[in-house]
């Protein structure tokens, strides 16, 4: 499934008090803008609004060039508070994650050279916007509820959806 409502950031406008403020720091800090090059998607909580308390600003990229992205994230984003890269293996492929905060967020900067419309984070999204338009509010409610207690987004919605195993690949199921 593919939603060309999360191609760009201008439904947050729009959305709750926490998108609209998420929008502000996107555009006041041109986030999107420096990281044009990469393709970058905003994903996890924020834009499909069950965001809680601490929750960050995912965005998703890509390049064939991770050192290049190291290197230009260092230089746009390195001055800001908490700034951290690191590399890391998500489902044996490489990625880059880089987190800072900015105002009242914290954002977290997730590439690989897989596209991001086909990388894992990006996939949850679009598969948990289209539960949470199936389910409805009190379902939207009961997983900001098991996410305020701790509980991660992905076993989250496998406990309400019973599904067993591991729940990252369970809910793309």
């Amino acid at each position: 499934m593919k939603m060309k409502k999360f191609d760009t950031i201008a439904y947050l406008q729009k959305g709750s008090a926490v998108q609209q403020q998420a929008f502000r720091v996107l555009q006041d800090y041109q986030i999107m803008e420096k990281l044009g090059k990469f393709q970058p998607l905003l994903i996890g909580t924020v834009p499909i609004d069950i965001a809680v308390e601490n929750s960050d600003l995912d965005i998703a990229c890509t390049t064939l060039d991770l050192k290049g992205f190291k290197e230009e994230v260092s230089k746009q984003f390195g001055g800001f508070l908490g700034f951290t890269i690191k590399d890391t293996f998500i489902r044996e492929e490489i990625a880059v994650v880089v987190n800072f905060t900015i105002s009242a967020f914290q954002i977290e900067l997730f590439c690989q050279t897989i596209p991001v419309k086909q990388q894992y984070g990006y996939r949850h999204m679009i598969k948990e916007y289209a539960i949470l338009k199936e389910r409805g509010e009190a379902f939207r409610q009961q997983i900001i509820r098991l996410k305020a207690q701790g509980i991660k987004t992905e076993p989250a919605f496998a406990q309400l959806l019973n599904i067993s195993g591991d729940p990252y690949e369970g809910l793309l199921q």
